[in-house]
């Protein structure tokens, strides 16, 4: 375990964490990485202290999940697995989401070549909230939600958290105001959402778009050509093995 100095890259940057003090008083704590991350902590990454990171993680350890439960698309025997970490807010999320996932979705995970797995990495507190209606949605409305969040960032993205907007966002997969007030409350689901985000701090994750291709870091925004070398390199064993059935954490 070594501390990483964290930097900006290409894409949107990363965060804080600070979940206890969220969790017991409502707001906030004042001690950068004192425990896990908060799903609500707006805190930039480049101004916090310090963090433990897993050096050259291995594959089991990159496909570790929580109890939440990975979202993924595809075979999951599929001989390449593509993790996106991503926060609700970030630009080059829904650039990615737009421009470069419907084309993955015909040429590779429809095809049987690719696993495409999402995993939160909330940047901000509208990021957190939203972030929390995302998971408060059935697993088969889950993307739908996820794209319409990024596709209409413009009605819902706000320095503040603006609930009724994210709450109309939502409505459009089904979910009610009650549902989603309950989800918000729903501390157990908070606490698991703050291990998605740490586990992938110490992974390495530092913004976001970051990804995985079958246990490679890739630390910047990638389109089509990106993605089909990294394919044909995994599939010619230059990248670590395919990355199937995920581990569940302790």
């Amino acid at each position: 375990m070594t501390p990483l100095v964290a930097a900006l890259l290409t894409g949107c940057g990363g965060e804080g964490t600070s979940a206890t003090a969220l969790l017991t008083t409502g707001t906030p704590g004042q001690t950068p990485d004192a425990a896990k991350f908060s799903p609500f902590n707006d805190t930039p990454e480049t101004a916090t202290g310090g963090r433990e990171v897993i050096t050259n993680p291995s594959l089991a350890e990159v496909m570790q999940a929580g109890d939440l439960g990975e979202m993924s698309w595809g075979r999951a025997d599929a001989p390449v697995t593509i993790i996106k970490y991503a926060s609700l807010t970030c630009p080059y999320c829904r650039k990615f989401h737009l421009e470069t996932y419907p084309q993955l979705k015909k040429d590779y995970i429809d095809t049987g070549k690719v696993r495409f797995i999402i995993r939160e990495f909330p940047i901000g507190k509208s990021s957190g909230t939203a972030t929390v209606a995302l998971r408060c949605a059935p697993p088969d409305k889950y993307l739908d939600l996820y794209g319409k969040f990024l596709s209409q960032q413009g009605a819902w993205v706000s320095q503040d958290v603006r609930i009724p907007e994210i709450t109309k966002v939502a409505a459009q997969v089904g979910i009610t105001g009650a549902q989603f007030t309950s989800c918000l409350e729903n501390r157990d689901m908070i606490t698991k959402l703050n291990w998605v985000k740490e586990r992938g701090r110490k992974l390495g994750i530092i913004g976001t778009p970051n990804f995985f291709i079958n246990g490679k870091l890739v630390k910047s925004v990638i389109g089509m050509n990106e993605i089909r070398g990294y394919i044909a390199a995994a599939e010619q064993g230059k990248v670590a093995g395919p990355a199937q059935s995920a581990v569940k954490a302790n």
